[in-house]
């Protein structure tokens, strides 16, 4: 069993880290608010710490799981982040949705202190990551990717090492573009056959047994019917990663037309006032007329 450090417990980070706890091993958390890390240890046991860099010391492994870039480099990089702390041959495993540029950039930074890295992110939302059933994509050298997947395994039902270091969050990239494609895709079909008189769960039960079917009809149609729109990745988290996206595919040249318009159709879902819905709320923009 490994020392592990958890910094960041939101909605992913709170249960990936009690799957650690489950697992055995030594568990010390830090969130920004430290209300939250409170909660954790009176659910899981372990400990609580001021900052990162607290968190970071004497661990054998550091994952982290925040909001963004810029959250990223603080909780890092910053003048209390993990790398102040962190020992000589600890191992930063970051399961954020970042960039690929500030994975390369932290990457760096950890070597000049003797630390690796591996950018790490997950697919799966909100019941993956308490089900511990996530899928991760990684970034970074071999030898460090074996040290640490007998810990990522704790949440993990897929776990696959993508290539170099930045690997892992182009391979997310990736992922959220299929995504933003089948949810419009779904929202459409299921807005047509209600507009056309079609019972729409009759038609998903014929239409998910031959090519159309897709883990968002299996799992997302019968909320999409009902205009439930409280089950999973926010559609503010979502245009996040899509700006990441967009930004990816206008250095390497990549052509994304659909991703982009999808994107404009999720700052529509904003304007209604749905950035806390989930990513299946593009049916209610075309319910609304837009």
């Amino acid at each position: 069993m490994a020392n592990v450090a958890f910094v960041g417990l939101g909605v992913m980070g709170y249960p990936m880290a009690g799957h650690l706890a489950r697992a055995g091993h030594e568990v010390t958390v830090y969130n920004r608010t430290a209300e939250k890390a409170a909660q954790w240890v009176a659910q899981y046991g372990g400990r609580a710490c001021a900052t990162p860099a607290e968190a970071a010391q004497e661990q054998d492994f550091v994952m982290v799981c925040v909001g963004n870039d810029q959250d990223l480099l603080e909780v890092i990089g910053g003048s209390q982040g993990v790398l102040a702390g962190a020992r000589s041959g600890a191992v930063i495993v970051d399961h954020t949705t970042a960039s690929a540029g500030v994975a390369r950039q932290l990457s760096e930074l950890a070597a000049a202190s003797g630390v690796g890295f591996l950018d790490a992110p997950v697919s799966g939302g909100q019941a993956g990551a308490e089900n511990g059933q996530l899928t991760v994509m990684v970034g970074g050298e071999e030898a460090v990717f074996d040290l640490a997947r007998p810990v990522i395994n704790s949440y993990a039902r897929m776990l696959k090492l993508m290539g170099p270091i930045g690997s892992g969050q182009l391979t997310k990239m990736v992922n959220q573009i299929c995504i933003a494609g089948l949810v419009q895709g779904l929202s459409e079909a299921l807005h047509f056959a209600q507009c056309a008189g079609i019972d729409g769960e009759a038609a998903v039960s014929v239409i998910s047994k031959g090519a159309a079917q897709s883990w968002q009809m299996e799992n997302r149609h019968k909320t999409m019917l009902a205009g439930e729109f409280d089950f999973g990745f926010a559609v503010d988290w979502m245009r996040k990663d899509l700006s990441i996206v967009l930004d990816e595919s206008r250095r390497n040249g990549a052509q994304l037309p659909i991703t982009a318009l999808v994107d404009q159709f999720y700052a529509d879902v904003q304007q209604m006032g749905g950035g806390r819905w989930d990513t299946s709320s593009l049916i209610a923009r075309l319910k609304s007329g837009k």
